[in-house]
C-alpha cells in the first residue's frame, strides 16, 4: 500500500519530500553564491548561509556538514550549470563563447578575486579535481581535441581571474576555434 500525501495527491509522499529537498538545497546555494557575490568565500559562516537562504540553522546543518561542504555543492551545482549551457550552446566556438562569458559575469568569481584571491588561485589549480575534469570533458565534447582542450581550459581559468568583456569573448572563441583547435 502506497502512503499519499493528502487525499487529493496522486504523488507518493517521498517524491514530494525529495522535491522538498531539492528546493531547499537549491536556496541554501542560491543564499550562499549571494553571500559570496557580496562578501567572498572568508567572510561568509553557516549563520549568516541559513539566515540568507531562509532555512533554519539545523535544516542547513541536516543538508551540509559545515561550509565546506555547502562551496562544494555550490562549486558542483555551477559547473553542471555550465557544462549544460556548454552543451547547448551549438558550435565550438559558441560553447566556448558561452563558457567565457558566464565565468567572466560571474559575481561570485568577482568578489572572490577581491577578498579570497589565494583560495581562489587554489581552487583553480587542481587539475585532477574531478570538476575540473567534468568541465574539461565538456570542452573536448564540443572541439574533439585534446590539445585544444588544454588550451581552452587555461584560457577559461585566466578569465576567472582577469575577466574578458563579451565581445572580447567572442572574439578569442573564434580564434581558438578557427586558428588553434582544429
Amino acid at each position: 500500500m502506497k502512503v499519499q500525501s493528502s487525499p487529493l495527491s496522486t504523488q507518493p509522499k517521498y517524491l514530494l519530500q525529495g522535491g522538498i529537498h531539492r528546493r531547499t538545497e537549491s536556496a541554501i546555494l542560491e543564499g550562499t553564491k549571494k553571500l559570496i557575490s557580496q562578501f567572498g568565500i572568508s567572510n561568509v559562516s553557516m549563520i549568516e548561509i541559513a539566515d540568507a537562504s531562509e532555512v533554519s540553522r539545523a535544516t542547513l546543518y541536516n543538508h551540509y556538514r559545515d561550509k565546506s561542504a555547502v562551496l562544494l555543492a555550490l562549486l558542483t551545482a555551477e559547473v553542471e550549470r555550465l557544462v549544460e549551457l556548454a552543451e547547448r550552446a551549438g558550435t565550438p566556438a559558441d560553447a566556448l563563447e558561452t563558457l567565457s562569458r558566464e565565468v567572466s559575469a560571474d559575481t561570485a568569481l568577482a568578489s572572490m578575486r577581491t577578498h579570497d584571491g589565494p583560495m581562489l588561485i587554489a581552487i583553480m589549480s587542481h587539475s585532477e579535481n574531478p570538476l575540473y575534469l567534468t568541465l574539461a570533458q565538456c570542452i573536448y565534447g564540443a572541439i574533439k581535441s585534446e590539445a585544444g582542450t588544454g588550451v581552452a581550459m587555461r584560457w577559461l581559468l585566466g578569465q576567472v581571474m582577469q575577466p574578458i568583456t563579451p565581445k572580447q569573448s567572442r572574439e578569442q572563441a573564434e580564434l581558438l576555434v578557427d586558428r588553434t583547435l582544429f
